[in-house]
């Protein structure tokens, strides 16, 4: 099920003090990774809802990596926080027929550029396995409206 790497699009959560600082250590390397990849800089990923994921990959994101600094988050609680949305996000994932493989949380430090690359060469592996988004969110099974059924 082979997919063209220009059709994915993978949205990457930078937190400015982790995955963002990241990215830029990349970029100073001179160090490339992969075009079909977006990073978005936040202050923390933590600020994104349940329901931001979702709709993401409704408009055509075809996986999101978090990347936050963890532990070393300069904001108490939001590391911690940020991993309790995530965890919510699997089972609704899984309940619209969505792979939960698409959606990962790492941690990433000011100069991890090789674990950085990393982990965009992995999901752009696994999306060229599993295919686009869309396609899972097509063959999903609607769910059926239940029927109140009046008491005699």
């Amino acid at each position: 099920m082979g997919t063209n790497a220009k059709e994915i699009k993978i949205l990457i959560l930078a937190s400015i003090s982790g995955g963002y600082a990241g990215a830029d250590s990349v970029g100073q390397l001179h160090a490339e990774y992969a075009p079909n990849a977006y990073v978005f800089p936040c202050r923390s990923p933590c600020m994104f809802p349940e329901d931001f994921y979702l709709r993401a990959f409704e408009r055509g994101m075809d996986a999101i990596l978090v990347m936050y600094s963890g532990t070393d988050c300069p904001y108490k609680g939001a590391a911690e926080h940020t991993a309790g949305i995530i965890n919510r996000v699997y089972p609704m994932m899984q309940e619209r027929g969505i792979d939960a493989r698409r959606l990962r949380l790492v941690a990433i430090c000011t100069v991890c550029t090789k674990p950085f690359m990393r982990e965009v060469e992995q999901m752009n592996e696994l999306l060229q396995g599993i295919g686009p988004v869309r396609d899972e969110i097509a063959a999903a099974p609607v769910p059926q409206p239940q029927i109140a059924q009046s008491g005699k």
